[in-house]
């Protein structure tokens, strides 16, 4: 209405103002209405070009919106949409590590270098709601896809997972591999699962304060994951696992900063299978330096079939906690596996219950001053050559125990271990010191030595003392 008053304002400046014109015009009516003809056409083209301006900003904010972003930081790289509802990231994590044992108890070719893990890691989210991850590991010589899996984010409460991703169970195992503050985890992650096949359900209440994991999976043995299976990345026994675990951070959002680093929390895993001597469902145990120092008791070429193995109920259960203020953090976690077994052995038959249990200590001391907490640190002055700034320095220490049921060993040539060579406990104490060079390159020093009850003709296996180092890149 505003562009009609303005044209027809606009004509009438126009026109001659003289009485006699104004006469001469009233005698015209004729050239009167031609001038309201060619008025009304002019506006309606107004309105046409009105509303192309409108057409044409709506089509420029449609490009924009749908047009490829690229974004680049310290951590990451991505593209994607402008309003951010669909992206593609590309990470990756490279970590070298070297092991040098002190004891005589190791073989030389312990001693050695070796890529532990080299993860490229596609993500990213489709139509805003739709996570998916992707990574397959190349170390050791081999390719292992690690997680394969997609989930919806319907609520913040309630989230849907399905593929193949870590169970969420023990406290240490669900940190990812660049934020674990020792090179290796500790003995109570060798009895809970790491990574299976199957859907889970989960989420955060009262902003992250309070979450929970629910999930149904095929199964995989203490430590173990679903690749490792009979049937790699499958069903193994024909009955899942169910999977549970909730975790509480009363003061995350208070205004209580000492309390705001505490969180506490259980998992646990439940299972009513059946095993065979071909097929135990049983794992083996291994120490801070990777050697083997429990398993069971497999086939003989003597007699076949006389290995122990799984024979009904197995039931994980792992308290769990943390604490972080300012520049210190503590870590503690137990786990305990209930396992019913079973060997033929010959005539004899032996069924148990066998409760294996575990459980660390982890402290950690940032020296630079930066704040410690459960997902990794982040420098306040990145390490250069030649310039200030001299990156994060933090020192860690631990100690973690792995104690194997006695009854795992009772019945002399029929029992379930043979206790000349699995070890009956392990206890272990490290110390390391760790290097943030920047947010996306650590230098990591650990010494750790273990002592054995058992797993020896001789009586106790030799204490193992290990030197580890590690060099990772993540981003």
């Amino acid at each position: 209405m505003s562009l009609r008053f303005g044209v027809v304002g606009a004509a009438a400046a126009l026109l001659p103002l003289s009485p006699a014109l104004a006469q001469e015009a009233q005698s015209a009516p004729a050239d009167t209405a031609a001038l309201l003809q060619r008025l009304e056409e002019t506006e309606q083209r107004l309105r046409v070009l009105e509303r192309q301006l409108e057409l044409d900003k709506e089509a420029a904010k449609a490009a924009a919106e749908s047009a490829a972003t690229v974004r680049a930081s310290p951590t990451r790289f991505s593209i994607g949409t402008s309003d951010g509802a669909n992206f593609i990231r590309l990470r990756g994590v490279l970590q070298a590590d070297g092991r040098h044992f002190e004891n005589d108890g190791s073989p030389a070719t312990s001693n050695t270098w070796l890529l532990r893990r080299v993860r490229p890691i596609l993500e990213g989210t489709l139509a805003g709601i739709y996570d998916f991850r992707f990574t397959p590991d190349f170390a050791g010589g081999k390719t292992v896809i690690q997680d394969a899996y997609i989930t919806a984010r319907f609520r913040p409460w309630a989230q849907v997972t399905v593929g193949k991703f870590k169970v969420p169970v023990g406290l240490e195992r669900i940190q990812s591999a660049t934020d674990i503050r020792f090179i290796e985890r500790a003995f109570p992650t060798s009895l809970v699962p790491n990574r299976d096949l199957g859907v889970q359900l989960g989420g955060q209440l009262a902003e992250g304060a309070f979450s929970y994991n629910i999930s149904y999976t095929n199964g995989v043995t203490d430590g173990g994951s679903t690749e490792s299976n009979v049937n790699p990345d499958g069903e193994s026994d024909a009955k899942g696992d169910v999977s549970a675990r909730v975790f509480f951070q009363p003061f995350l959002n208070s205004d209580h900063f000492a309390l705001r680093g505490l969180g506490f929390g259980i998992g646990g895993t439940y299972v009513d299978s059946t095993g065979s001597p071909t097929n135990t469902l049983l794992p083996s145990y291994r120490t801070p330096g990777q050697a083997s120092f429990f398993s069971y008791r497999s086939n003989t070429s003597t007699t076949d079939n006389n290995a122990t193995f799984a024979d009904g109920k197995r039931l994980r259960y792992s308290p769990q906690f943390y604490y972080y203020y300012n520049n210190l953090g503590v870590l503690g976690e137990y786990a305990v596996v209930s396992q019913d077994v079973t060997r033929v052995n010959g005539a004899t038959t032996r069924s148990d219950t066998l409760d294996h249990k575990a459980w660390q200590l982890q402290f950690t001391w940032l020296l630079t001053g930066e704040d410690e907490s459960f997902r990794g640190v982040t420098p306040a002055n990145n390490f250069n050559v030649g310039k200030p700034g001299r990156g994060a320095w933090e020192l860690v220490a631990r100690v973690h125990e792995l104690r194997l049921d006695d009854a795992t060993f009772e019945g002399g040539v029929d029992s379930f271990a043979n206790p000349l060579t699995a070890a009956r406990k392990a206890q272990a104490a490290g110390i390391g010191v760790n290097w943030y060079l920047n947010p996306n390159v650590r230098w990591s020093v650990n010494y750790e030595q273990t002592r054995f009850d058992g797993g020896a003709a001789s009586g106790d296996r030799p204490d193992e003392k290990v030197f580890l180092t590690r060099v990772g890149l993540a981003f």
